[in-house]
Protein backbone atom coordinates (compact mmCIF):
# COMPACT_ATOMS: atom_id res chain seq x y z
CA UNK A 1 0.00 0.00 0.00
CA UNK A 2 1.28 3.61 -0.63
CA UNK A 3 0.81 6.56 2.46
CA UNK A 4 -1.03 9.18 0.61
CA UNK A 5 -2.55 10.42 3.75
CA UNK A 6 -0.51 10.29 6.50
CA UNK A 7 -2.15 10.85 10.39
CA UNK A 8 -0.07 12.09 13.32
CA UNK A 9 -1.40 12.00 16.39
CA UNK A 10 0.14 14.57 19.20
CA UNK A 11 0.04 14.54 23.10
CA UNK A 12 0.88 17.30 25.56
CA UNK A 13 4.97 16.01 25.79
CA UNK A 14 7.71 16.96 23.71
CA UNK A 15 4.58 18.06 21.10
CA UNK A 16 6.97 20.04 18.73
CA UNK A 17 9.63 17.07 18.41
CA UNK A 18 6.99 14.70 17.26
CA UNK A 19 5.28 16.91 14.63
CA UNK A 20 8.61 17.52 13.05
CA UNK A 21 9.30 14.09 12.76
CA UNK A 22 5.78 13.37 11.20
CA UNK A 23 6.17 16.44 8.58
CA UNK A 24 9.27 14.66 7.88
CA UNK A 25 7.40 11.66 6.92
CA UNK A 26 4.69 13.28 4.86
CA UNK A 27 6.90 15.28 3.12
CA UNK A 28 8.91 12.37 2.28
CA UNK A 29 6.09 10.31 0.86
CA UNK A 30 4.64 14.26 -0.76
CA UNK A 31 1.62 12.93 1.39
CA UNK A 32 -1.64 15.13 3.18
CA UNK A 33 -0.65 15.84 7.11
CA UNK A 34 -3.64 14.92 9.55
CA UNK A 35 -2.72 16.30 12.56
CA UNK A 36 -4.77 15.35 15.72
CA UNK A 37 -3.80 16.46 19.18
CA UNK A 38 -5.20 14.47 22.40
CA UNK A 39 -5.61 15.44 26.14
CA UNK A 40 -7.08 12.64 28.21
CA UNK A 41 -10.11 14.28 30.26
CA UNK A 42 -9.96 14.28 34.57
CA UNK A 43 -13.00 11.81 35.30
CA UNK A 44 -15.51 13.29 38.34
CA UNK A 45 -13.79 13.32 41.47
CA UNK A 46 -17.17 13.55 43.27
CA UNK A 47 -20.42 15.51 43.43
CA UNK A 48 -20.09 17.68 46.07
CA UNK A 49 -19.66 21.22 45.06
CA UNK A 50 -16.34 22.21 45.83
CA UNK A 51 -15.01 19.31 44.52
CA UNK A 52 -16.71 19.72 41.42
CA UNK A 53 -15.67 23.30 41.44
CA UNK A 54 -11.74 22.38 41.23
CA UNK A 55 -12.74 19.69 38.85
CA UNK A 56 -14.16 21.73 36.57
CA UNK A 57 -11.18 24.72 36.97
CA UNK A 58 -8.95 21.89 36.60
CA UNK A 59 -10.40 20.53 33.27
CA UNK A 60 -10.17 24.13 31.64
CA UNK A 61 -6.99 24.39 32.47
CA UNK A 62 -6.24 21.23 30.87
CA UNK A 63 -8.44 22.38 27.73
CA UNK A 64 -6.26 25.86 27.66
CA UNK A 65 -3.15 23.74 27.46
CA UNK A 66 -4.79 21.61 25.10
CA UNK A 67 -5.32 24.40 23.02
CA UNK A 68 -1.85 25.95 22.99
CA UNK A 69 -0.27 22.65 21.85
CA UNK A 70 -2.64 22.78 18.72
CA UNK A 71 -0.80 26.56 18.60
CA UNK A 72 2.54 25.02 18.22
CA UNK A 73 1.61 22.10 16.24
CA UNK A 74 -0.10 24.37 13.65
CA UNK A 75 3.18 26.78 13.72
CA UNK A 76 5.23 24.01 13.46
CA UNK A 77 3.19 22.82 10.13
CA UNK A 78 3.69 26.22 9.23
CA UNK A 79 7.49 26.72 9.62
CA UNK A 80 8.35 23.50 7.52
CA UNK A 81 5.85 24.42 4.97
CA UNK A 82 3.20 21.36 5.13
CA UNK A 83 -0.03 21.65 4.39
CA UNK A 84 -2.01 19.92 7.15
CA UNK A 85 -4.96 19.78 8.93
CA UNK A 86 -5.44 20.27 12.84
CA UNK A 87 -7.53 19.07 14.93
CA UNK A 88 -7.83 18.36 18.92
CA UNK A 89 -10.15 16.75 21.03
CA UNK A 90 -10.02 16.72 25.22
CA UNK A 91 -12.44 13.62 26.47
CA UNK A 92 -12.72 11.06 28.19
CA UNK A 93 -10.20 7.75 27.30
CA UNK A 94 -12.76 5.89 25.57
CA UNK A 95 -14.41 8.94 24.29
CA UNK A 96 -10.96 9.42 22.49
CA UNK A 97 -10.34 6.01 21.39
CA UNK A 98 -13.11 5.74 19.13
CA UNK A 99 -12.08 9.03 17.89
CA UNK A 100 -9.00 7.99 17.07
CA UNK A 101 -10.42 5.37 15.26
CA UNK A 102 -12.48 7.37 12.84
CA UNK A 103 -9.78 9.14 11.92
CA UNK A 104 -7.85 6.51 11.27
CA UNK A 105 -10.06 4.63 9.16
CA UNK A 106 -9.61 7.71 6.41
CA UNK A 107 -5.86 7.63 6.82
CA UNK A 108 -3.25 5.18 5.15
CA UNK A 109 -1.02 4.76 8.23
CA UNK A 110 -1.14 6.74 11.71
CA UNK A 111 2.46 7.99 13.02
CA UNK A 112 3.29 8.75 16.89
CA UNK A 113 6.79 10.04 18.27
CA UNK A 114 8.22 9.59 21.54
CA UNK A 115 6.39 12.49 22.92
CA UNK A 116 2.99 10.77 22.64
CA UNK A 117 4.57 7.51 23.83
CA UNK A 118 5.77 8.72 26.93
CA UNK A 119 2.02 9.24 28.27
CA UNK A 120 0.57 5.47 28.86
CA UNK A 121 -2.78 6.05 28.40
CA UNK A 122 -2.40 8.01 25.21
CA UNK A 123 -0.42 5.58 23.91
CA UNK A 124 -3.15 3.14 24.40
CA UNK A 125 -5.60 4.42 22.96
CA UNK A 126 -3.38 5.48 19.86
CA UNK A 127 -2.75 1.59 19.64
CA UNK A 128 -6.82 0.12 20.09
CA UNK A 129 -7.78 3.12 18.64
CA UNK A 130 -6.17 2.95 15.23
CA UNK A 131 -5.01 -0.99 15.27
CA UNK A 132 -7.21 -3.13 17.01
CA UNK A 133 -10.68 -0.55 16.15
CA UNK A 134 -9.46 1.06 12.79
CA UNK A 135 -7.43 -2.04 10.90
CA UNK A 136 -4.69 0.98 10.23
CA UNK A 137 -0.95 0.29 10.75
CA UNK A 138 0.73 2.74 12.78
CA UNK A 139 4.31 3.31 12.53
CA UNK A 140 6.18 4.39 16.01
CA UNK A 141 9.25 6.34 16.45
CA UNK A 142 11.90 6.86 18.60
CA UNK A 143 13.07 10.65 19.41
CA UNK A 144 16.33 10.62 18.64
CA UNK A 145 16.35 8.29 15.83
CA UNK A 146 14.81 9.94 12.37
CA UNK A 147 11.55 7.81 11.29
CA UNK A 148 11.34 7.26 7.37
CA UNK A 149 8.80 5.83 5.19
CA UNK A 150 11.25 4.48 2.67
CA UNK A 151 13.63 2.32 5.02
CA UNK A 152 16.33 0.18 3.82
CA UNK A 153 17.01 -2.38 6.32
CA UNK A 154 13.88 -3.63 7.14
CA UNK A 155 13.09 -6.53 10.21
CA UNK A 156 9.99 -8.35 9.94
CA UNK A 157 9.40 -9.89 13.24
CA UNK A 158 7.86 -13.44 12.28
CA UNK A 159 5.98 -16.33 14.16
CA UNK A 160 3.81 -17.93 11.00
CA UNK A 161 0.56 -15.94 13.44
CA UNK A 162 -2.15 -14.47 11.58
CA UNK A 163 -1.16 -10.93 13.02
CA UNK A 164 2.78 -11.34 11.75
CA UNK A 165 1.47 -11.69 7.95
CA UNK A 166 -0.95 -8.89 8.07
CA UNK A 167 1.38 -6.56 8.84
CA UNK A 168 4.05 -7.73 6.40
CA UNK A 169 1.01 -7.41 3.91
CA UNK A 170 -0.08 -3.79 5.45
CA UNK A 171 3.91 -2.98 4.92
CA UNK A 172 4.12 -4.31 1.53
CA UNK A 173 5.31 -1.07 -0.27
CA UNK A 174 8.04 -0.92 2.55
CA UNK A 175 9.16 -3.88 1.83
CA UNK A 176 9.72 -4.13 -1.86
CA UNK A 177 11.33 -0.71 -1.96
CA UNK A 178 14.08 -1.93 0.76
CA UNK A 179 17.51 -2.91 -0.27
CA UNK A 180 17.47 -6.03 2.56
CA UNK A 181 14.70 -7.84 4.63
CA UNK A 182 15.15 -9.79 7.59
CA UNK A 183 12.58 -12.50 8.34
CA UNK A 184 13.48 -12.91 12.28
CA UNK A 185 12.39 -15.91 14.58
CA UNK A 186 12.90 -16.21 17.91
CA UNK A 187 13.07 -20.04 18.76
CA UNK A 188 11.12 -21.22 16.53
CA UNK A 189 8.46 -23.70 16.87
CA UNK A 190 8.84 -26.77 14.02
CA UNK A 191 5.89 -28.29 15.14
CA UNK A 192 2.94 -28.80 12.56
CA UNK A 193 0.77 -25.66 12.07
CA UNK A 194 3.59 -23.69 14.26
CA UNK A 195 6.57 -22.38 12.00
CA UNK A 196 6.61 -25.79 9.58
CA UNK A 197 9.76 -27.72 9.10
CA UNK A 198 11.98 -24.78 8.24
CA UNK A 199 11.00 -21.97 9.89
CA UNK A 200 10.58 -18.78 7.58
CA UNK A 201 10.63 -20.84 4.35
CA UNK A 202 7.07 -20.10 3.45
CA UNK A 203 7.06 -16.56 4.67
CA UNK A 204 10.25 -15.94 2.52
CA UNK A 205 8.36 -17.66 -0.77
CA UNK A 206 5.78 -15.42 -0.10
CA UNK A 207 7.92 -11.79 -0.43
CA UNK A 208 10.05 -13.73 -2.98
CA UNK A 209 7.33 -13.60 -5.39
CA UNK A 210 6.77 -9.50 -4.96
CA UNK A 211 10.14 -8.86 -5.53
CA UNK A 212 11.67 -8.81 -1.85
CA UNK A 213 15.02 -9.45 -0.95
CA UNK A 214 14.67 -11.52 1.72
CA UNK A 215 16.91 -13.12 4.31
CA UNK A 216 15.13 -15.79 6.99
CA UNK A 217 17.59 -15.32 10.33
CA UNK A 218 16.56 -17.45 12.84
CA UNK A 219 17.71 -16.50 16.88
CA UNK A 220 18.04 -18.50 20.17
CA UNK A 221 16.25 -15.97 23.13
CA UNK A 222 18.19 -17.66 25.64
CA UNK A 223 15.73 -17.12 28.34
CA UNK A 224 16.00 -13.58 27.16
CA UNK A 225 11.98 -12.18 26.34
CA UNK A 226 11.57 -11.73 22.94
CA UNK A 227 11.30 -8.27 22.23
CA UNK A 228 15.36 -7.80 23.88
CA UNK A 229 16.51 -10.27 21.32
CA UNK A 230 14.81 -8.23 18.52
CA UNK A 231 16.15 -5.00 20.00
CA UNK A 232 19.97 -6.13 20.25
CA UNK A 233 19.46 -7.95 16.73
CA UNK A 234 18.08 -4.95 15.13
CA UNK A 235 20.88 -2.66 16.54
CA UNK A 236 23.91 -5.31 15.75
CA UNK A 237 22.03 -5.44 11.76
CA UNK A 238 21.73 -1.79 11.26
CA UNK A 239 18.04 -2.50 10.90
CA UNK A 240 16.21 0.74 10.21
CA UNK A 241 12.80 -0.01 10.97
CA UNK A 242 10.89 -3.11 12.32
CA UNK A 243 7.54 -4.66 11.15
CA UNK A 244 5.22 -6.92 13.88
CA UNK A 245 2.16 -7.71 14.02
CA UNK A 246 -0.02 -6.03 17.20
CA UNK A 247 -1.47 -9.18 19.75
CA UNK A 248 -4.30 -8.28 21.58
CA UNK A 249 -8.07 -8.69 22.58
CA UNK A 250 -10.82 -6.68 23.67
CA UNK A 251 -12.65 -7.27 26.93
CA UNK A 252 -15.36 -4.40 27.97
CA UNK A 253 -13.59 -2.06 25.43
CA UNK A 254 -10.72 -2.19 27.70
CA UNK A 255 -7.90 -2.91 25.44
CA UNK A 256 -5.21 -5.85 26.70
CA UNK A 257 -2.01 -5.99 24.66
CA UNK A 258 0.31 -8.86 24.46
CA UNK A 259 3.62 -8.84 26.32
CA UNK A 260 5.91 -8.10 23.25
CA UNK A 261 3.30 -5.46 21.58
CA UNK A 262 3.18 -3.66 25.17
CA UNK A 263 6.83 -2.97 25.33
CA UNK A 264 7.80 -1.89 21.73
CA UNK A 265 4.80 0.57 21.58
CA UNK A 266 6.26 2.02 25.06
CA UNK A 267 9.72 1.68 23.85
CA UNK A 268 11.97 0.77 20.90
CA UNK A 269 15.22 1.96 19.71
CA UNK A 270 14.04 2.12 15.88
CA UNK A 271 10.76 3.06 14.19
CA UNK A 272 8.32 0.37 14.63
CA UNK A 273 5.59 -0.56 12.17
CA UNK A 274 2.97 -2.48 13.63
CA UNK A 275 -0.27 -4.03 12.20
CA UNK A 276 -2.83 -6.41 13.12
Amino acid sequence: MSFPTVLAVIGGTDPVSDIEQAASLAAERDAHLSVLVLGAALSPMGADYPVATAWLDERQADLKALVAVREKVEEACRQNGIHCDVDHIYDDRFILEGSVALRAVYADVVVAGAGLRADAALRNVLVAGAVFEAHTPVLLFPKARKASLMPKNVLLAWNSRPEAASAAKAAMSLLTGAETVRVVLVDPDVGYGRNGGEPGADIATFLSRHDVNVTVEQLASGERRTEDVLRQHALETGCDMMVMGAYGHSRLRERVFGGVTASVTRDFNIPVFLAR
